[in-house]
Formats: structure tokens, sequence, C-alpha cells
């Protein structure tokens, strides 16, 4: 139309054209590119106990030789926050994941059915040798959109915990048994010391075990105890200490698909 324009002719309005392109199904996907296609948001999980959800992921840990990398398995309980099982490898593998997640169902006594396990949607993730063993211990696989980290948001949280602390070695790993130690360190102090805020400032293990009810009793007890001795004090009720409820996945509530357009 700017064309016509320019040379002092009007036809019709664009949106007269674009009815009659319409009409004679001219208005299909045409150039190059492929076609934008529908992307379904995974399903909506939820987790009323530890033990239910897991979430799992691999990130990368600097080594002395540039371009050279170790991998950190690492597999959390989306409910209590805690790390049920954790590797440091020198490769990406879809068979050694296969072995940390037996050894997981093994320790935690997972039954058939009972855990759903959530990750992205990298090559050892979608592994023959992992799914295949998933299948074995009945443990049900779900995996974010493709391009679309937020849909694993507990792993990605969890990773930026462990490379945001002030131990976190400067610069790279010296090998494999040191970042072995570091993570293990990382781990049993993440477990069994972090009072994480998303789950009322218990610890992971904590929430695992069952032990948060108490612990956050006795913590709205003593603060009942002090707003009777000085009332003055407060201006309101007392600090939320109710156990945290249910932990939601990809909740439903969310936009359910988005598009997703690639290059031929």
């Amino acid at each position: 139309m700017p064309k016509l324009a320019d040379e002092g002719r009007y036809i019709a309005s664009e949106s007269s054209f674009y009815r009659v392109l319409k009409a004679a199904r001219q208005l299909k996907h045409r150039d190059k590119a492929k076609s934008a296609r529908t992307v379904i948001k995974p399903k909506a999980l939820i987790a009323s106990g530890p033990n239910q959800i897991y979430s799992w992921d691999i990130t990368y840990l600097p080594t002395q030789v540039h371009g050279i990398f170790l991998y950190l398995y690492l597999v959390m309980d989306i409910y209590s926050r805690k790390v049920v099982g954790w590797q440091v490898y020198d490769t990406e593998s879809s068979a050694l994941a296969a072995d940390l997640m037996t050894d997981i169902c093994h320790r935690e006594g997972v039954q058939r059915q009972q855990v759903t396990l959530h990750s992205d949607n990298g090559s050892p993730m979608k592994g023959a040798t992992l799914l295949a063993t998933l299948h074995v211990l009945g443990v049900i696989p779900s995996f974010s959109r493709p391009s679309v980290s937020n849909d694993n948001p507990y792993s990605e949280s969890l990773f930026r915990t462990l490379k945001y602390r002030p131990e976190y070695p400067e610069g790279v790993f010296a090998n494999l048994h040191g970042a072995r130690n570091w993570v293990r360190w990382f781990v049993d102090w993440y477990n069994n010391e972090h009072l994480h805020s998303a789950i009322r400032f218990v610890t992971p293990a904590q929430r695992h075990a069952g032990r948060d009810t108490d612990i956050l009793a006795r913590r709205a007890y003593v603060y009942r105890e002090a707003k009777a001795r000085h009332p003055q004090r407060w201006s309101g009720d007392i600090r939320n200490w109710k156990p945290v409820g249910d932990v939601h996945l990809n909740p439903a509530n969310d936009t359910t698909e988005i598009k997703i357009n690639k290059a031929a």
C-alpha cells in the first residue's frame, strides 16, 4: 500500500486486502522460518509432603583448564527443599544420572508411583538409560517446556544459593576430589544448618523429617508470651509461624501455553 500511495494510487484499505487474501487462503505461513508452535505448559504438580516431587538439574563447575568443566548433578525435594542426592562427575551422562536416582530411591525408601522427577530438556534428562531406570523404579518423569527455564525454578534457585555462598571457590575447582569435598560441605550446611526463608526459617532436613511443626509451634509460643508481657510493643498479631502448606510446581493459574518460533 505505501508503494501504491507513492504512485498516487489508492485501491483499498489494508484490512480490505487482508480480507481478500484470507478468502483466497493466502495468509498462511510463507517465509523460511518454521511456523510458530504452541508449547503446552507442564502439568501443575502439588507436593503435600516429602518424597513426592523431586527437581533435578546439572550445573557446570569450572576447572583450572579453560573450557573444561566438572558437572554437578543435584536432586532436591521441592516440599522440604532438602537435597536428597548429588554427585560431581567429569561428564554429563544419562547413565550416571540413572545411578544417582537409583541410590536416592533406595535411601529414601521411595515406592513405585510415589515420586515425580521434574527436570529441563537436557540430553542427560531425556536419555534412554535414565528413562528406562525411572520406569523400573516407578518414578514419573516430568519436563519443562523447551527454552523456558522458570518451569524448573527450584533447581535454578538452589544453584544460585550454591554459587553465591561466600565459601564458593574463587575462580575454579582444582580437581574432581576438591569439587566433591566442597559440594559435600555445602549440602551438609544447606540441609542441616540453613534456615530457609521459604519454609518459615527451618532447615530442609527438619521439614523433610516432619519436625518443623513442633519447632514453629514453640516459636509461636515464645512470641505470644513476649506480646503478653509487653503488649504496647505490638501493633498487630505476632509473626506468622504456621507451617508452610502444599508446594506447587508450575501452578495452573499461570499462563498455560506459549509460542516458540525457531529458524529453519
